[in-house]
């Protein structure tokens, strides 16, 4: 089957199971323009997969926003540099149960049937074009170079969006589908941000220019995946010599996804008591996520690569033009250091959530651990409702977070593997869709129950007796 024959049959299954129709939401008038019912904020998977889920709820009057380049949108062709996806390649995450539409179909109707056992793990390249072909198939309203800067709470109900060097857009509800990064922020140390300028080291999330390296030395703090993505990308580009440091003696090998890929954690951990959901994140948290094998395989290969245990950084200082690293071990000399630091998840670190971020619950704010066992990134997370609903510290800040979801990484604590982690994305779509939309339903309650009880539209039109027919 060809691409465009699996298009055709795409638009037949669409068909077959009765996707599109009129819309059953309300339309909001405003004088300041015209208002979504949902703006979803980013338009990478969950931002693309959440909107066909309201097309397939029949709510369309909503709005993607991205503030990258159309095609950039996401990790896969920016900061992302794994060879291939971590996840196993069966995962269906964004599909919705339509067969045209899952990536195997896709990739199939290009390569052929014979070669999909012969895939090990999805290639990230082929990923990110699948996610581009599914916006385009499946025609989703995405406006791209459009960056959000506040969320603004008005007082009849509606949201207004301020953007960068762009109008507002007014909405109902707001979903943040901002990824791994966008309920907190990228990880620094302070003993980073404060030795060194601004061009001598980066996150593994920003853009690195390995080609100005080629030849030099670099170092890697951190353990988990990207730390060795990093390494090997550095190295395939001509950097001279990566070195990578871990805290811990023995490299992490317990990626503890697989195990709630297998006994059902990604959909069923929301039904856990919050002192279970804490000592699983807790145990979580705890895990660096291992490199996979071929992964590690990859960077031990080259020569120039090298690997610390045991060796966490003490000090970090500028000497002679050189980033001097300071271990348990002794002193290392690098032109450049990357950081594998990982993030922290905090609403108040989100310039977009200014004016609401107070009103946020935490976790700090609705659970106490046991003695001896707090944790303060969990703390520090957002406490969700079922549908990823922001929630409130108190009534009084009620109203301003009514309509406010946040489905990315930050809501880890609360549902689990579910927005921004492919393993969780299949469950966790329809929690955030029935969320939504049960919103949106509720909200005009009065009206659509008024509305109901004076429905007096005859759809049977058959007369008992039958009336006596007309002499001839």
């Amino acid at each position: 089957m060809s691409l465009g024959a699996l298009e055709s049959e795409l638009a037949r299954q669409l068909v077959l199971i009765g996707h599109g129709g009129a819309d059953w939401t309300r339309q909001r008038a405003h004088p300041d323009g015209h208002v979504h019912d949902v703006i979803i904020v980013g338009g990478g998977q969950s931002g693309l997969a959440a909107a066909f889920g309201l097309l397939r709820e029949r709510v369309s009057n909503i709005l993607v926003i991205d503030e990258n380049p159309a095609g950039l949108e996401g990790p896969w062709d920016t900061y992302a540099r794994m060879i291939t996806l971590r996840t196993p390649k069966e995962l269906n995450p964004i599909d919705f149960g339509i067969p045209a539409l899952t990536y195997r179909a896709w990739w199939e109707a290009q390569h052929g049937a014979a070669g999909w056992d012969a895939v090990d793990k999805i290639a990230r390249g082929d990923w990110m074009a699948y996610l581009r072909w599914y916006r385009r198939v499946l025609n989703l309203p995405v406006r791209n170079d459009t960056k959000l800067s506040l969320i603004e709470p008005m007082e009849d109900g509606l949201y207004r969006l301020h953007l960068d060097g762009q109008p507002p857009l007014l909405a109902r509800k707001v979903v943040l589908a901002t990824g791994i990064q966008g309920g907190g922020e990228w990880h620094t140390p302070a003993m980073i941000r404060d030795a060194l300028p601004r061009d001598r080291y980066a996150h593994t999330s920003e853009p690195i220019d390995f080609a100005a390296l080629a030849g030099k030395r670099i170092g890697i703090l951190g353990g988990g995946a990207s730390a060795f993505d990093n390494a090997n990308a550095a190295l395939s580009l001509g950097v001279g010599e990566a070195h990578v440091f871990i805290r811990r003696a023995v490299l992490p090998r317990i990626n503890p996804i697989r195990f709630m890929e297998r006994v059902g954690f990604t959909g069923r951990y929301p039904a856990l008591s919050d002192a279970d959901k804490y000592a699983v994140m807790a145990s979580f948290l705890g895990h660096n996520q291992p490199p996979t094998n071929d992964t590690f395989d990859r960077a031990a290969a080259w020569p120039g690569f090298d690997l610390h245990l045991g060796a966490p950084w003490l000090s970090v200082d500028l000497v002679d033009d050189q980033v001097r690293v300071t271990t348990p071990q002794g002193k290392h000399d690098f032109d450049f250091v990357i950081l594998s630091t990982g993030l922290v998840s905090d609403p108040g670190l989100r310039s977009e959530l200014g004016a609401v971020a107070p009103h946020i619950a935490r976790w700090a704010d609705r659970f106490t651990p046991p003695p001896g066992s707090a944790n303060a990134l969990i703390d520090a997370h957002p406490y969700l409702g079922e549908g990823f609903e922001l929630t409130p510290r108190t009534e009084a800040g009620a109203a301003a977070l009514h309509g406010l979801f946040a489905f990315n990484y930050s809501a880890l604590i609360s549902l689990g593997l579910s927005a921004s982690a492919l393993s969780g994305l299949q469950t966790a779509l329809p929690r955030l869709l029935r969320g939504i939309t049960d919103q949106l339903f509720l909200d005009d309650r009065t009206a659509l129950v008024a509305d109901l009880l004076a429905y007096d539209e005859a759809e049977f039109v058959g007369q008992w007796p039958k009336p006596q027919e007309e002499a001839a």
